[in-house]
Parts: structure tokens; C-alpha cells; sequence
């Protein structure tokens, strides 16, 4: 892939998965914790949220290789979940946040997509918008996974009864080596494409763009 090309792909994922930190804070701090707000972490300027390996070195090797499964990581929003109101739900509601911000943005863009091709509008900017959403969706999918320390952890965790304490510790002590064995044994192509490609089309209205 061009390098062009893949500078650009990274800057997507940066803004994406900084909105997607600045989600959870925003909604730590709904539900009364301050913390990423005296941090300065509840803001969308990029900087604050950097993580050198994870949001650019990370995603420009994976496009550069061809690797087929492109993701990123921006630094954690840190949160006490102490100060939570709501101590029943405020964790999970926290852990949502972020990849509900994804689907959201993969639906504006998907929506304007289908709103240019209605008017039989040829434009480049199709193509940009189609790698916004599709970027989109699988940081929101590949956050979902309910592997630690992924979004979709807290919230399996919050479902789970408190005789499966033993899976949760499981999960947390075995977390990376599990997420690495779902990674390189087909996890994303058997289990995650599927549905990212049922988003892509159920937001744009085209398979073809995918």
C-alpha cells in the first residue's frame, strides 16, 4: 500500500479511537467522576490521548504489511469507578461508550454516503467516507470483544453472576494471551468480518464499496 495511502488510513484511526477514549471519559464524567476531566483527557484534541506504539506505529505497520486486520489504540481515559453514581451500571455504561461513538460516526458517514449516491453523486469522497465508516466499525467491533482488557470485558463482567467469578479472573489474568490467540487464529476473519460487513452495508447501502 502506498504510504499516502497509509498515513492517511492511520490519521482516520487516530481521530476515531480518540473520540472513541473521549467517549468513555465524557461518560465517566455524566455519571460523576471527574477524572479525565482534571486530567485534561476530556478533550478531542489528539495530543493528550497519543500512545506512540498504538495509535500511529501499530496501525501504519499493520496497513504497510497488508496485514487484512487494521486496528489502533489511543491511551486509556482514566476513570475511578468509585465515584460512580450509578455503581450498579456505571461501569458497563462507561465501557459502551466507546464503541457506541464508533457505530455512531459510522452511521453519519453512512448515512451521507447513501444520501450522495440517491443524488448519483461520483465523488471521491465516497471512497473517504467508506474508510471512515469501515474504520469505524471494526474499532467498535474489535472493542466488543469480550477479551480484557477490552471494552467488551466490563461489560460481559457486568452480566455475569457472581458464581463465574472464576471465569472473570480467568479472563483478567489470561486476557492479552487470549486476545493474541483470537487475533492470529482467525477470530477477526471468522468472527468479526461477518458482522462488519452486515454494518458496512446496513449503514451505506452498498456492498460494493467495501
Amino acid at each position: 500500500m502506498e504510504i499516502t495511502i497509509a498515513i492517511f488510513f492511520v490519521i482516520i484511526l487516530l481521530f476515531s479511537a480518540v473520540i472513541h477514549e473521549f467517549a468513555h471519559g465524557w461518560m465517566a464524567n455524566y455519571y460523576g467522576d471527574p477524572t479525565a476531566k482534571f486530567m485534561g483527557r476530556l478533550t478531542l484534541n489528539p495530543i493528550p490521548h497519543i500512545d506512540l506504539v498504538g495509535s500511529i506505529l501499530v496501525p501504519l505497520f499493520l496497513v504497510l504489511s497488508n496485514f487484512g486486520f487494521i486496528f489502533a489504540w489511543a491511551k486509556p481515559v482514566p476513570y475511578n469507578p468509585h465515584n460512580l453514581r450509578d455503581k450498579k451500571n456505571g461501569e458497563m455504561f462507561v465501557a459502551l461508550a466507546g464503541p457506541l461513538s464508533n457505530l455512531i460516526i459510522a452511521f453519519i458517514f453512512g448515512t451521507i454516503i447513501r444520501m450522495m449516491m440517491m443524488q448519483n453523486i461520483d465523488s471521491s469522497m465516497i471512497s473517504f467516507f467508506s474508510f471512515i465508516v469501515y474504520l469505524n466499525i471494526i474499532l467498535a467491533l474489535f472493542n466488543l470483544v469480550p477479551i480484557p482488557p477490552l471494552d467488551g470485558s466490563k461489560i460481559l463482567f457486568h452480566f455475569l453472576p457472581y458464581s463465574m467469578q472464576g471465569t472473570k479472573d480467568f479472563l483478567e489474568k489470561n486476557g492479552m494471551i487470549l486476545l493474541l490467540v483470537f487475533i492470529l487464529f482467525g477470530g477477526f476473519e471468522w468472527i468479526l468480518w461477518p458482522i462488519l460487513e452486515f454494518l458496512f452495508v446496513f449503514f451505506t447501502g452498498s456492498a460494493g464499496l467495501l
